[in-house]
């Protein structure tokens, strides 16, 4: 599903040039649950933000899906993530003056679909907001607009899901309800799962656990062989 050789990514700031992916080579198999993990500031957000087609990589090479990322326009990037891409922020991200179900349907009638508005409603029914369709952002709670914000990238069934600490603005039960909710439905459309976490605890029931620091791989490790390399540059 995804394959990265050699990623690096610097950025110009008012203090000069910043290193923030120093060579990160890494693959990640279709289906996968990968938690990525690391301080503040050791480039997860960064990471994702290249996976998703968000942001261009200095130098390396990024495919998703069999899609080299390098080769795409800002059209083909924007094709590529409406296709292919699902992504959750730690801020929901909702346009304020849209119902729910005009939010969750956005996606799909960008991608031309012409039953957007039912699969949005199908959508908001998994996540247990049926009776919500007609509210607007400012009308529901925090975890109501995450599981908005979560319908609305699972909508057209990705193949790849990035998630950046979709529960950090939530309190530990809603946090769980919106965390149980995005595994279901990954698995369930076999989704592979990038989830960027601060949680240890969360960050063990994904299959697989990658961890960052300052801008390099350093443990790669999965939970299902027991297993851990250390990747040293």
């Amino acid at each position: 599903m995804l394959q990265l050789e050699d990623v690096y990514l610097d950025l110009r700031s008012t203090a000069g040039l910043v290193h923030i992916l120093k060579g990160i080579s890494v693959e990640i198999q279709a289906g996968e649950r990968v938690g990525l993990v690391g301080p503040s500031g050791s480039g997860k957000s960064s990471l994702m933000m290249l996976i998703g087609g968000l942001e261009r990589a200095t130098r390396g090479r990024i495919a998703v899906a069999g899609q080299e990322l390098a080769v795409l326009d800002e059209d083909g990037l924007a094709r590529f993530r409406r296709d292919n891409v699902g992504i959750v922020f730690q801020n929901f991200h909702l346009v304020p003056t849209m119902t729910a179900l005009e939010n969750v349907a956005l996606p799909a009638e960008f991608a031309g679909a012409a039953d957007a508005f039912e699969r949005a409603a199908e959508g908001l029914a998994a996540v247990g907001l049926h009776h919500r369709l007609e509210h607007y952002p400012g009308q529901l709670s925090g975890g109501e607009q995450q599981r908005v914000a979560l319908a609305r990238a699972l909508i057209a069934r990705p193949r790849l899901v990035l998630a950046d600490e979709p529960t950090g603005n939530l309190d530990g039960a809603t946090g769980e309800r919106v965390i149980e909710l995005l595994f279901d439905l990954a698995q369930s459309q076999g989704s592979t799962l990038i989830l960027i976490t601060h949680d240890p605890a969360l960050a063990e029931r994904c299959d697989r656990i990658l961890k960052l620091g300052d801008g390099r791989l350093i443990e790669d490790r999965s939970n299902r062989a027991d297993r851990t390399v250390v990747v040293v540059r």
